[in-house]
């Protein structure tokens, strides 16, 4: 490959966000999808998402998302408006190649090999892992889990709507916004119960009238360093005031952990035994970057070794799309753009200081 490229593993919004910036940086970006269409997870979400950002704070650099910017974008709206961009990008020079699983990421002479599952080989100076999360569902070990025999156990990543679930009463785990927005979802016909280990933590989505995103940009909090942030996990629900509403008024129940799952049933803490049809893990993700696992750019746990974004183990490797990777804005549509800029920069900069020293290296 020429001099110039830059390999971005994973074409979802943050794949397509650096392809942007190392168009403005002058490179030739290479982006190398696994799936048929240039949306990453999106697609695979559950039907009912909606953003929890109005349009107006949900788009990348070079494209506003359109339409009226105060709605919240429902999936598929949010995957026609990456597919746009991507044949935008494709217009602008970068490659898009889908169907282009990587299986493996090395280091070599002036840069990485990057091998595909079908046995392809690519080489570049440069490379940005963007595969996100959504390929590696975090599946927490509660007690009895494992051997829960009421009905089936999904992760969120797995749920599509209602009819994905069977019985009477689902137990929906985890205390964030997509086990709020599921469990509200299924209490329409079922009867729910949400557990966690912490208390929800309701944030108003529309304070004084407008959006709280609007109060982050204001604020500059979307901004602040994520040493400064603070905060903690969970991340805060944030409510028009439906679901505080269908908690109040018993749409569906919210309780402390279980103590374990018995067979098909959850005992809780007062030793209280009830059935439970269906488990649901709304419990988040982790980085999914199976193809870094032999460069030793991981830790124990699979997770990269990396600091805003860039490795310090392997020069010219970056990262894009990790929750908190440099503010608490980093994996969302209205965040990753600002990350991609200074990731690529950084990157650039890298590779002709290395070029840089290897000539002068010739005259020692």
């Amino acid at each position: 490959m020429p001099n110039d490229s830059i390999l971005i593993v994973g074409a979802g919004q943050s794949g397509l966000a650096a392809a942007h910036a190392a168009l403005e940086q002058g490179l030739r970006p290479v982006l190398l999808e696994a799936s048929d269409r240039p949306a990453g997870s999106w697609p695979r979400y559950y039907d009912s998402l909606t953003l929890f950002s109005p349009a107006r704070y949900s788009s990348l650099p070079g494209m506003p998302f359109g339409g009226d910017p105060e709605r919240y974008p429902h999936r598929d709206e949010v995957v026609a408006y990456l597919e746009r961009y991507a044949t935008a990008l494709v217009e602008r020079g970068a490659e898009l190649r889908t169907g282009s699983r990587v299986s493996a990421v090395k280091p070599s002479a002036g840069g990485f090999l990057v091998r595909l599952a079908d046995g392809q080989e690519w080489t570049a100076p440069a490379v940005i892992a963007a595969s996100g999360s959504f390929g590696r569902p975090h599946r927490p070990g509660l007690p009895g889990l494992d051997t829960f025999t009421g009905g089936p156990v999904l992760h969120a990543a797995d749920y599509r709507s209602p009819s994905s679930l069977p019985g009477e009463h689902v137990v929906v785990v985890g205390a964030g916004n997509s086990a709020v927005q599921i469990a509200y979802e299924l209490a329409a016909e079922r009867r729910v119960t949400l557990v966690s280990r912490a208390p929800i933590r309701f944030v108003e989505q529309r304070p004084l009238g407008r959006d709280l995103h609007f109060w982050f940009r204001v604020t500059g909090f979307d901004r602040l360093p994520l040493a400064r942030a603070q905060m903690p996990p969970p991340s805060p629900v944030l409510d028009d005031g439906r679901y505080r509403r269908a908690l109040r008024e018993g749409r569906y129940v919210r309780r402390a952990m279980f103590t374990r799952l018995d067979g098909d049933h959850a005992i809780w803490s007062d030793r209280r035994r009830e059935r439970v049809d269906a488990v649901l893990l709304a419990t988040g993700y982790l980085p999914d970057l199976p193809y870094l696992a032999d460069m030793g750019a991981l830790d124990a746990e699979g997770r990269p070794r990396q600091r805003r974004g860039l490795s310090p183990t392997h020069p010219g490797l970056g990262y894009l799309g990790l929750e908190w990777q440099r503010t608490p804005s980093s994996n969302t549509l209205r965040g990753v753009g600002a990350d991609a800029r200074r990731v690529v920069a950084a990157l650039t900069r890298q590779v002709r200081g290395a070029r840089q020293g290897a000539r002068t290296s010739l005259f020692r």
